[in-house]
């Protein structure tokens, strides 16, 4: 009799102990969570996301600019990071003697600034450096791979490192060229030919989005707008590369044009 009373007697001071720091880690998890930052939670539970996955950016994207835009418009959602050794590059560009440099330094704080007001996203800065390392692109690409995110860049170099350690990349200027819109052989468009190609009859125009189109037998028309027939599109690494004709108009359309 007297074991089994001995025995319900330790169940219950197991059940109490156990319970009674279940309660105790609760109120200091509670505690802890009013001053703990993003980035510390996601060191804490092992590089684990718990809102979408984390999107790292490097300094030339900031520099860029685009990114508060897409950030802005919903495009880019979930946690947003910044290392603290971008941030201290950005402020070394930003103090430089040189009046470009210090202009582009000035923009990405700015874009910063922009984008840590966004209301679509979660912005925190990463304290977490990797000392060992001393390239700023390598020890860029081992953070985001670590927290298992994603790099945000149009560095062409920070891209083919990226990628050689499987790490995801958005390279903005491919999404600028995936979304500029489809231009198709035997399309007209309506250009202002601005001036002279390579070729000595070819003319040069400009789409919207900033797309070259060369003008063959274009030259004379430099400083009018003209209707030009689109002939060929050419997809190469830097972006697109089309060619047209003047249209050449019918009698119809000189009978329509004198009325």
């Amino acid at each position: 009799m007297s074991r089994e009373i001995s025995l319900s007697y330790l169940q219950f001071l197991a059940f109490s102990i156990i319970t009674g720091f279940g309660y105790a880690g609760a109120l200091l998890g509670l505690k802890q969570a009013k001053t703990t930052k993003i980035a510390d939670i996601l060191w804490i539970i092992k590089k684990e996301v718990i809102w979408e996955e984390p999107k790292i950016l490097d300094t030339n994207v900031l520099i860029d600019g685009r990114i508060a835009d897409l950030v802005e418009l919903g495009f880019i959602k979930g946690t947003i990071l910044i290392p603290r050794f971008v941030l201290r590059e950005i402020q070394y560009i930003a103090d430089s003697p040189d009046p470009l440099r210090r202009a582009k330094g000035k923009r990405a704080l700015d874009i910063l600034q922009k984008i840590k007001k966004a209301e679509k996203i979660k912005f925190d800065i990463i304290e977490k450096d990797i000392p060992e390392i001393k390239d700023v692109d390598t020890k860029l690409v081992e953070i985001t791979r670590t927290l298992r995110g994603t790099l945000i860049t149009n560095d062409l170099n920070l891209i083919k490192i990226a990628q050689l350690r499987g790490v995801p990349v958005l390279n903005i200027n491919e999404l600028a060229q995936v979304m500029r819109p489809p231009v198709l052989p035997g399309e007209v468009l309506k250009l202002f030919i601005v001036k002279e190609g390579k070729e000595p009859d070819q003319g040069v125009g400009y789409l919207d989005d900033g797309t070259m189109v060369v003008v063959e037998e274009g030259r004379q028309y430099i400083g009018k707008s003209i209707d030009v027939v689109i002939h060929s599109v050419l997809q190469t690494s830097t972006g697109r590369m089309i060619f047209g004709k003047p249209k050449i108009k019918d009698s119809s359309d000189e009978i329509q044009d004198e009325v």
